[in-house]
């Protein structure tokens, strides 16, 4: 317990609701006002090491406030102004803390670049939540971590995540204070969805490999040159990213590439640890990666998996995880892992000294003997932070309330350490995407993490006060978003209690597409519009358009409506006659998309099942999707005269609202 100079909270100004929580507060009276003419200055001395931080906030006030003569200078500050400054006089507030005084200026101080990094994100929480953006209340604040590690795995092996969307998070989790994003690149689908047949199972390993070429996946990966830019960014932003090769199991990408190392025993998902051929090739795998003066892993930590291998081989599985512990720290590195070694319960010796284990499970690794044994934790449970979108086991979304109310990293399963256990790092929570082809996008799996990542951001800075109060959070939260210039679902507000946020009658004529001012809106939406369909040729009619997905008139068999987003179209059942107008309503939430012509509901896109000849399993098949609203039509197919008396909502309108409209 720290017992804070301004804790509790004291002053005249309450504390100011940010996520995660400010650990001390004390009040001043009145607001500090930013200016158009208000300047970031870098205190003498903290140029060099500050400038970047300087740069990325400037960036952001100006999309945040609309201020675009925010500058960057030097001299003495001035009202308005932000002073950001390093003062090694501070080193007890720890690597990440920072303090701030806001009063005519606001003056960051901080021991270390990424406390006064995190200084700027409380600032612009603080700005988003005023309704002008150019205010905020006079007080001072001291602020540090609870937790050292605070983060999110992201499984991109078993789905394609862009390269755009990992930069997002890296903001958005910057935005929060959540420090690591772990990158779970490998990993491969369940044979039972394959036609039971590991040739025909999914796997990918998302690294451009020079090594073995062949190991790179086709349908999606990064070059080691835009990886490593992503992780030196990700630096600016505060964020560790911490890259995962996972072996010997969830390795089904190495032995495609190189059959020769399948497990014959458990399956070809797992690689024959007895088989020295296995050595050479995964010591190659993870040499390019950590090898050379400027390996392409940057952080001084990797992981290395380790799980979920039979228990009939337990010794040579802690044999295996041994040589990968130590070969990765030849390199200079630090190791994670998967905690799996109660579990693999055996005589041969496991590297304890600088291994920190993802506590996922406690029959695979019970905590207390783990941290007995030398092992530093990170808390993974399974039981509480596990998303698997759409799966039917685990979460589909987390059970945020509960967390907030009951969760903090000392708790790993049914064990609770004391607080400020040395052994606790801290925490995480995962998305593994374990049905592949279910129909998930990246934007439903942003869906699911956003909730999450602002209570647990909350739960890993600050744990549990005497001030957290489930109500107070759930109504506040709703209005800090994801970071400036970031919307990743398409939230859309609206001014009037009717939900209305677009109307466009779309009667101007063109040869081309009709701009919209919207990109998209995200769940939950109601777009109605008037549709006259036009046989003409039998190229398919986008209607609407944005970056992330199309609805179009289908021509194939009869005029249907259809959509599509990453690599899955949807086609509904309602066929139109030609030159017939017709009123539509699309509505949709994170479950489906329904279609209403004409009033009445014609079809529900939710609840659909896939089926398997070998197997009595079923996966979910998601129909949903964020609709697109850059434009209608597009630029070799124009909608004028197909599409007419656009209306868009941010709610899901009931069917009495619906048969109003028409």
């Amino acid at each position: 317990m720290v017992a804070g100079q301004f804790r509790p909270q004291t002053g005249i100004n309450k504390q100011p609701f940010v996520i995660p929580s400010l650990q001390e507060w004390n009040g001043g009276n009145g607001h500090f006002k930013l200016l158009p003419n208000s300047r970031i200055i870098i205190s003498a001395g903290a140029e060099k090491l500050l400038t970047p931080a300087a740069m990325i906030f400037l960036q952001e006030l100006k999309l945040l406030t609309g201020y675009t003569t925010i500058s960057i200078a030097k001299g003495k500050a001035k009202a308005g102004d932000i002073v950001l400054g390093i003062d090694v006089t501070q080193k007890n507030l720890g690597n990440e803390g920072y303090s701030i005084a806001i009063d005519q200026t606001i003056h960051v101080r901080a021991p270390y670049y990424k406390g006064a990094f995190w200084a700027t994100r409380t600032i612009l929480q603080l700005l988003e939540q005023d309704p002008s953006h150019h205010q905020i209340v006079k007080g001072k604040a001291h602020d540090y971590p609870k937790y050292e590690v605070r983060g999110l795995v992201l499984d991109v092996g078993r789905k394609f995540f862009t390269l755009d969307f990992l930069k997002h998070y890296v903001k958005m989790m910057a935005y929060y204070k959540m420090g690591d994003f772990h990158i779970h690149l490998n990993d491969n689908g369940f044979k039972q969805f394959f036609e039971g047949d590991w040739n025909k199972t999914y796997s990918a390993f998302r690294l451009e490999s020079s090594t073995y070429p062949e190991l790179t996946a086709r349908d999606g990966h990064y070059t080691k040159a835009e990886f490593k830019e992503l992780q030196l960014k990700a630096q600016l932003y505060g964020i560790r990213i911490i890259p995962e090769i996972d072996v010997p199991a969830h390795s089904l990408a190495f032995t495609k590439a190189f059959p020769e190392i399948g497990s014959k025993a458990y399956g070809m998902d797992h690689l024959d640890i007895n088989n020295p051929k296995t050595y050479e090739i995964i010591d190659n795998v993870f040499k390019e990666y950590i090898g050379g003066k400027d390996p392409v892993f940057v952080d001084p930590e990797v992981h290395i998996g380790t799980d979920e291998y039979s228990k009939k081989e337990a010794e040579s599985f802690r044999a295996f995880t041994d040589h990968y512990i130590r070969f990765v720290k030849g390199f200079g590195k630090k190791v994670r892992l998967w905690g799996a070694l109660t579990h693999a319960q055996g005589n041969t010796p496991v590297t304890a000294e600088g291994v920190t284990m993802n506590a996922w499970y406690n029959g695979y690794a019970e905590p207390k003997e783990m941290v007995r044994l030398g092992y530093d934790q990170i808390s993974t449970p399974d039981g509480s932070l596990y998303i698997v979108p759409a799966a039917g086991y685990y979460y589909d979304f987390l059970n945020v309330k509960r967390l907030y109310q009951t969760w903090e990293p000392n708790q790993i399963g049914n064990v609770t350490f004391l607080m400020g256990h040395p052994k606790i790092r801290g925490g995480m929570f995962a998305v593994w995407n374990d049905h592949v082809g279910n129909g998930i996008t990246m934007k439903d799996v942003h869906q699911r993490v956003f909730p999450a990542m602002q209570v647990l951001a909350e739960k890993m800075w600050v744990g549990k006060t005497a001030q957290s109060d489930w109500n107070n959070f759930a109504k506040n939260s709703i209005n800090i978003g994801e970071g400036p210039g970031l919307n990743m679902r398409g939230v859309v507000p609206s001014a009037d209690a009717d939900s209305l946020v677009l109307k466009n009658e779309l009667l101007a004529k063109s040869s081309k597409s009709i701009q919209l001012p919207l990109k998209e809106i995200g769940y939950p939406y109601s777009v109605a519009f008037s549709l006259k369909p036009a046989i003409g040729s039998n190229v398919d009619v986008t209607l609407f358009n944005s970056e992330n997905a199309r609805v179009f008139l289908s021509k194939a068999d009869s005029l249907r409506l259809g959509f599509s987003r990453e690599n899955y179209t949807d086609i509904f059942d309602f066929a139109f006659e030609q030159d017939k107008t017709y009123k539509i309503v699309i509505t949709g939430n994170e479950k489906g998309t329904w279609l209403y012509v004409d009033g009445k509901l014609v079809q529900k896109m939710e609840g659909k099942k896939l089926s398997f000849a070998n197997t009595k399993d079923k996966i979910s098949r998601m129909q949903t999707l964020i609709f697109p609203l850059s434009e209608v039509g597009d630029t070799k197919n124009a909608a004028h005269g197909l599409v007419s008396g656009l209306k868009v909502y941010n709610k899901r309108l009931n069917e009495i609202l619906i048969a109003n409209l028409n």
